[in-house]
């Protein structure tokens, strides 16, 4: 009879059988895992000998025989971690002293070690290395660095308003958006480009002998400039070409959104802190709108301003759809003229348009056309793209 006697709870024998079916451990894991299974003397365990487990699996019997031990002096975790021998513990990998040597290093300037660098490399940290004394391959190097728990990361810009009402902006629209009624519209407005029509470069799917190139100097066919409102509430993109940014553009689009919704109570507009978006003329034809006299002659719904913050473009939710519209018809494209650019431009979101009167959903519940974020209004993301601006 066996002196070590595999006995595996159901919820262990479970776990071994998931962990040999995906084959995501190491080879000797999984080797040691198959060996408990067949081993094992349980209710639902096949009870097989070390013999047969030596036939069916190709392994030693002293193997069979040490992994039985180490289940019952370690139990089934210590079993599977393979500890290392006493001779791999005077590696250099666990040896302290390398460890230390590599770190004094890293942890100072490159240009301390005759490196004109301000970032440390593989080769010039191995070089420095050598010139102090250290004898260490390139894979020790790496593991011991990675077991130190250092890895190769891009520094995070992180987006800031230096606007002293930043807080107030914010959750005034907030509180205008969680309080929108059914016969009030919020527009969010911006100007994508100027963007020069020519050949652009982008990623694509190429074949095997096909060599992508862009020519570096080429001729401008034309200069593509958006003006556009996104409604939050309806998801749909108002817009026209524009050949400047000024005060008179946005005069032509608010003529423009009152028209489209003038059956409306209430029109929310909402954009960055151009000076054209603030202007005193813009201002005065606002409050031309809401006067009495032009209320009853025309019957147009009462305009509100809710601006964003200074230098808070990335609240802007429109962008998220300009960056949908950069990746589907800006990027890769090569347009004959301006006039073929602006065609594929109002295809675009026409199709949108027309997608969210289908189904209809608030912005930010459904991505369309590659946009970059949702385009709903959130303090945590990034609305604009910066690689398309």
């Amino acid at each position: 009879m066996c002196k070590h006697r595999v006995s595996l709870q159901p919820d262990d024998r479970l776990w071994l059988k998931k962990l040999v079916r995906w084959g995501i451990a190491s080879a000797a894991k999984l080797g040691h895992a198959r060996i408990l299974l067949l081993t094992d003397e349980g209710p639902d365990g096949p009870r097989w000998s070390d013999g047969r487990v030596v036939e069916a699996l190709g392994v030693a019997k002293n193997t069979v025989r040490r992994v039985r031990q180490r289940f019952i002096v370690r139990g089934l975790e210590g079993c599977l971690c393979r500890s290392p021998s006493k001779q791999s513990l005077n590696r250099k990998l666990y040896d302290p002293k390398y460890k230390d040597a590599i770190l004094a290093i890293i942890h100072s300037p490159p240009k301390d070690h005759g490196f004109n660098r301000t970032t440390w490399r593989r080769k010039d940290l191995h070089a420095a290395l050598i010139q102090s004394g250290v004898q260490i391959g390139k894979n020790y190097l790496d593991q011991i660095i990675r077991n130190a728990g250092y890895r190769v990361r891009h520094t995070t810009t992180r987006l800031t308003s230096n606007d002293p009402r930043y807080r107030e902006k914010v959750d005034a629209i907030l509180t205008v958006l969680s309080h929108l009624k059914r016969d009030e519209r919020f527009c969010s407005i911006d100007e994508f480009g100027p963007v020069a029509i020519k050949q652009r470069g982008g990623r694509r799917l190429a074949g095997p002998n096909d060599n992508l190139t862009v020519p570096q100097f080429q001729s401008s066919k034309g200069t593509l400039l958006i003006t556009a409102a996104l409604e939050l509430s309806t998801n749909q993109v108002t817009h026209f070409y524009s050949t400047a940014k000024n005060t008179e553009e946005m005069i032509k689009l608010l003529g423009m959104l009152l028209l489209k919704y003038r059956r409306c109570k209430t029109l929310y507009l909402s954009w960055d802190a151009a000076s054209w978006h603030v202007s005193k003329t813009f201002l005065a034809k606002v409050a031309e709108v809401n006067s009495i006299r032009h209320d009853l002659k025309q019957r147009t719904p009462c305009v509100r301003l809710a601006p964003l913050p200074a230098r808070a473009q990335f609240l802007n939710v429109i962008e998220s759809v300009f960056s949908g519209l950069s990746a589907a018809v800006i990027e890769n494209s090569d347009y004959v003229s301006l006039d073929d650019a602006k065609i594929a431009v109002d295809r675009h979101f026409k199709d949108r348009n027309q997608y969210f009167r289908k189904h209809p959903k608030r912005a930010g519940n459904k991505i369309w056309g590659n946009e970059r974020v949702p385009p709903t209004f959130r303090e945590g993301q990034n609305c604009r793209n910066p690689r398309y601006r």
